[in-house]
């Protein structure tokens, strides 16, 4: 009998929880990152200039938290925010991500007067073992398409994993 590879396994490598805005905005998105995952949020500043936006380069234009660990419990309560329910057009190679419009929409969370009402982004990135002889800086090694993790299989993984339902 033929064993399954394990090195096939497909993981989660993280979770991402982005928000954008300038000025008042953006620190308004960094406390609610703060209040929601319970780490400090990243700035992102900008590199190019967009006049039409009011973006010029080195303005603080977003802001980023990546989970690592307590990843899976943080993606169960995202994704009952949007019904378990996904397009297949969010899913890339590798990754997927959706938006949450309101954050009082996620169980456990209540209206904080000063932020007000707003919305972010989450990626969900994946990865199959083996993936680090890639991105080490000594000995570096190229690592083949199929090492990479598709449309269906992402589709595959979270159906049985997390019930996902994709439309």
């Amino acid at each position: 009998m033929k064993e399954k590879n394990i090195m096939r396994n497909i993981k989660i490598e993280k979770v991402v929880l982005s928000v954008g805005g300038i000025g008042d905005s953006l620190e308004k998105g960094v406390k609610l990152l703060g209040i929601l995952t319970g780490r400090k949020a990243a700035k992102m500043k900008s590199k190019k200039r967009i006049p039409s936006l009011g973006i010029r380069p080195n303005l603080e234009v977003g802001a980023v938290v990546t989970l690592r660990k307590n990843k899976k419990e943080i993606l169960k309560k995202m994704l009952v925010t949007i019904d378990n329910t996904l397009k297949k057009k969010q899913i890339s190679e590798n990754n997927f991500s959706f938006g949450i419009k309101e954050y009082i929409e996620i169980p456990g969370i209540e209206y904080q007067r000063d932020i007000g009402i707003m919305g972010f982004d989450i990626t969900v990135v994946f990865k199959r073992s083996g993936r680090r002889v890639k991105l080490k800086k000594i000995k570096r090694g190229k690592i083949p398409k199929r090492q990479r993790i598709s449309k269906e299989e992402i589709i595959k993984f979270m159906e049985d994993n997390f019930q996902v339902e994709f439309i």
